[in-house]
């Protein structure tokens, strides 16, 4: 995955239109964006700006109605589809952080990690290996045998970044990550986002509306009807 991921994600005048003659809406007009391998990159705008909606076509949940859309060397989206199985290309390429862990409660810790790999054909021992590895890089390798209802919440969202790292995805997609948290919770899940991604070379989109973590960005896109604006951050250290 590391040689797909070398150039990050591109997209390119992505547009999103719903619905046909007088009853159409552009929910995306124009959408230009880069991230490089190894940065996080702040998302932000009002609701019903369509900040939704390109997450779903960056995730490839929804196709886009035109655009281009690049990922490491290879264009997935260019005025249609260029890829055969989206949902291979979401679970193998695309890494998800939800406002909630979304953990299935049943799975201990290790086995929630090491479920993605093990659907994408990755033997059980490689594969609880790789989580194994990853839960120590986030630091809750003492709770690989608990279930998620014994975690914390700042627990469980490590173990969600943790899922989402485990495919090794060129880029990861963090849908308001750090919503239901305190300052110091939320700052520490912003310090693991930016270690995991220079660590693992992942370019890192996180869309949110938090005060708190704005000011953490070095670069930000803000998207008003549905356009981006590329903003400078300030890009703060994350103690």
């Amino acid at each position: 995955m590391a040689e797909r991921g070398a150039r990050g994600i591109r997209i390119e005048g992505l547009r999103k239109r719903y619905g046909e003659g007088d009853t159409a809406v552009d929910a995306l007009r124009h959408v230009d964006m880069q991230v490089a391998p190894g940065e996080v990159v702040g998302l932000i705008g009002p609701s019903g700006s369509g900040k939704s909606t390109l997450l779903k076509c960056l995730g490839a949940v929804i196709e886009p109605s035109g655009g281009r859309m690049t990922l490491g060397d290879e264009t997935i989206y260019d005025e249609g589809w260029k890829v055969r199985d989206l949902r291979a290309l979401r679970r193998d390429r695309i890494g998800f952080v939800f406002q909630a862990p979304y953990l299935i409660p049943f799975l201990d810790v290790t086995d929630n990690v090491a479920l993605l790999p093990m659907l994408a054909g990755v033997a059980n021992a490689p594969a609880r290996a790789r989580a194994l590895e990853l839960l120590a890089a986030l630091d809750v390798q003492h709770r690989a045998r608990a279930m998620p209802s014994q975690l914390s919440g700042g627990e469980q969202q490590r173990v969600a970044i943790a899922r989402g790292l485990v495919n090794r995805p060129p880029v990861i997609l963090a849908d308001e990550p750090t919503a239901p948290l305190d300052s110091e919770r939320a700052m520490a899940v912003i310090r693991i986002l930016n270690e995991m991604a220079r660590k693992f070379e992942t370019a890192v989109i996180v869309v949110t509306h938090d005060e708190k973590i704005i000011p953490t960005f070095r670069r930000i896109y803000h998207i008003r009807d549905g356009v981006t604006h590329e903003e400078a951050g300030e890009g703060r250290a994350v103690a």
